[in-house]
């Protein structure tokens, strides 16, 4: 009977601290995870919602042309890609932004779009599907 007892008490006492050990720590995890969580969300609701819709704006680096003729413009016609992307503007294309083998329609002032066509350039601004609305735009240096 003394030998059953034995190994009834080391398992007890192996088994309560290991028991305490792990309550310990799911304890603390969960509090440091409750404490994380609570320390991100430091905005109120409305706030958080209203920026939620609202596109966040980034710079684009790339060339601004026109949709007819992208990034490359008939040589033929005597004109510069910066002539030739204005002629195409007024006659009925629109201004695009060429980032590699992407076309990114350019939504903002004509007299800001037309001073850069042509021209490799920054523009600062939100994307929108695939328009990006122009806040700022300045020549690639």
């Amino acid at each position: 009977m003394n030998n059953n007892r034995s190994w009834l008490t080391l398992i007890t006492l192996c088994l309560a601290p290991a028991l305490l050990v792990a309550l310990g720590s799911a304890i603390l995890f969960t509090g440091a995870a409750v404490a994380f969580a609570a320390s991100g969300n430091t905005k109120p609701a409305a706030a958080a919602t209203q920026e939620a819709g609202k596109p966040r704006e980034r710079v684009f680096a790339g060339l601004v042309t026109d949709d007819h003729c992208g990034a490359r413009h008939d040589m033929d016609s005597g004109l510069n890609p910066g002539e030739c992307t204005k002629m195409c503007v007024r006659t009925g294309s629109k201004y695009v932004l060429v980032v590699g083998s992407k076309r990114y329609a350019l939504a903002g002032s004509e007299n800001q779009l037309e001073g850069q066509a042509g021209q490799r350039a920054n523009i600062v601004g939100a994307l929108e599907g695939n328009t990006i609305k122009v806040s700022s735009i300045s020549s690639e240096r």
